[in-house]
């Protein structure tokens, strides 16, 4: 046989993968082909396939019968919006889209590229896990994997899109990358299976409930994004990595922006309650400041009482952390304060400034929180905001009481420009307990004088529960009317661009995991 017509009959091998009839399976289960996915995630003809020819090596169960190039997985770099990334993508027609020792190597060569390059890595999982007939080579596959994700991690931006089955060990590559993005209906993780669960622990629960893609967005806080279906997800991937840099050493992309860097918002003045227990929704102040009320949310359905997310600011990437009134009063609770720790310290990795809106009663109390390492989990909010050294801003709109006040991006742990607005209320705790515990013995004097008890509340309110101690103290650097947040912060932020800030020489923290 000619060896041009030999080259072309593999290649169209490669790109046949499993077939016509399985690849209709994978539409009829409302799921694309690996190469359909890569053609909608990257720009148009930019995509350069690399390995398209491997095949694997395992002779044993009959393997020796079913050699096809590519071997289940297409890899290659190529251009998103004009940038370079690098991707892989599990092709379920084949194998079912299992890791064999061939096509692991395959993943770290991009994985090596890309630290060497100074791209992002965008993996598109589709599998159903170690490839049983390679055995231990199977699983060396997986680890050599999780070991350039953990070098990698903090040097480049690694995204994972759960767009199948992902279990077993193959869970914990996406779990070490800095975004998961799950589907709808058709994608599922967990360590063990429903049927081992059932066997073990005699549970009864379905593959959805397990590990579907609302249980780790809303329930476990694996997952940080959640699609309709695979068109969604790969356009939402495109849209966060229009907020990252290329790398650790970048700064984040700037865009042309037309919304005016000084324009002022009457509606804000209002936005905050007279009533200091009455909610407020926390994103309605982001829409209104940030670059034409784009804001790109993480986490969206875990630990509601937290928000973050990206945003732009005079045309420069951010990432923001606010409390949410609307949500368990903004507490700080166990979830929330991993998932703000999580952000920040992604943030702080690649040069992108920190916004925080800060609205805190406090940290949630109860039993079940204390039992489940509150303080230790609290603890990694505080470290993360405390180590970041990006430009930091935070405006206080309203509550920041006791702990929760240091915690939130607060003066003291090295936060830059500390903004107030006139409703904020900087205490050690709200009024109605601060006044039950310095007022005890005159309030018991008085029990039958409810009055009494409502002038002391006003009073300390009016001494304390405002901003212009800490204002006085230098804690907050000004106090602003809050239609002026935006322009302010934006200045702040162009101020705050030539910072550079560091850390005592250390190997690393060692943060309270």
């Amino acid at each position: 046989m000619d060896r041009l017509e030999e080259l072309r009959r593999r290649h169209q091998a490669a790109e046949e993968g499993g077939g016509p009839e399985r690849r209709a399976r994978q539409h009829k289960e409302g799921k694309l082909s690996a190469r359909e996915r890569i053609d909608l995630l990257l720009d148009e003809n930019s995509f350069e396939e690399l390995d398209k020819l491997v095949t694997h090596r395992c002779r044993d169960f009959g393997m020796d019968e079913q050699i096809v190039p590519g071997d289940g997985f297409v890899t290659g770099y190529g251009r998103i919006d004009g940038r370079l990334v690098y991707v892989f993508a599990q092709d379920f027609t084949l194998f079912g889209g299992s890791l064999s020792e061939a096509n692991a190597q395959k993943i770290c060569k991009i994985m090596d590229l890309a630290l060497k390059t100074g791209a992002p890595v965008i993996g598109l999982n589709d599998s159903g896990g170690a490839r049983i007939q390679e055995g231990v080579v199977s699983l060396a596959g997986y680890a050599d994997i999780f070991l350039r994700n953990t070098l990698a991690s903090g040097v480049v931006p690694q995204i994972s899109a759960i767009m199948g089955p992902c279990a077993g060990g193959a869970v914990y590559s996406p779990a070490i990358t800095d975004f998961v993005f799950m589907v709808e209906g058709t994608s599922y993780m967990f360590v063990t299976g429903p049927e081992v669960i059932k066997t073990v622990t005699h549970e009864d629960v379905t593959k959805e409930e397990l590990g579907g893609s609302m249980t780790h967005n809303s329930t476990s806080g694996v997952g940080h994004f959640v699609a309709a279906n695979d068109e969604e997800c790969l356009r939402m991937i495109r849209h966060l990595l229009g907020f990252l840099p290329q790398n650790n050493r970048e700064d984040p992309p700037r865009r042309p922006n037309n919304d005016p860097a000084g324009r002022m918002d009457p509606a804000l003045d209002a936005i905050v309650p007279s009533e200091s227990n009455l909610p407020y929704d926390i994103k309605e102040v982001i829409h209104r400041v940030v670059d034409d009320g784009d804001f790109f949310e993480v986490h969206e359905h875990w630990a509601k009482n937290l928000v973050v997310g990206f945003a732009r600011m005079d045309g420069r990437a951010i990432g923001i952390v606010a409390n949410q009134p609307a949500f368990l009063a903004g507490v700080l609770d166990i979830n929330s304060s991993v998932k703000g720790a999580r952000f920040v310290r992604f943030c702080d990795a690649f040069n992108i400034p920190l916004l925080t809106f800060e609205d805190v009663p406090g940290f949630l109390p109860g039993t079940g929180q204390e039992f489940g390492g509150i303080i230790r989990h609290g603890a990694k909010l505080l470290f993360a905001f405390a180590e970041a050294t990006v430009p930091k801003i935070t405006v206080i709109t309203r509550k920041a009481y006791g702990g929760a006040y240091c915690v939130m991006g607060s003066k003291h742990i090295r936060t830059d420009i500390n903004f107030a607005w006139p409703s904020a209320e900087i205490a050690v705790m709200g009024p109605e307990g601060a006044v039950n515990i310095v007022y005890r013995r005159e309030l018991a004097a008085a029990a039958d004088r409810p009055a009494v008890r409502q002038q002391k509340v006003e009073e300390f309110r009016d001494r304390f529960a405002n901003p212009f101690i800490a204002a006085e103290r230098g804690f907050v650097d000004d106090v602003i009317e809050p239609r002026e947040t935006r322009p302010r912060v934006i200045r702040a932020l162009r101020m705050l661009e030539t910072k550079v800030d560091t850390m005592p020489r250390k190997k690393h923290g060692n943060i309270p995991l």
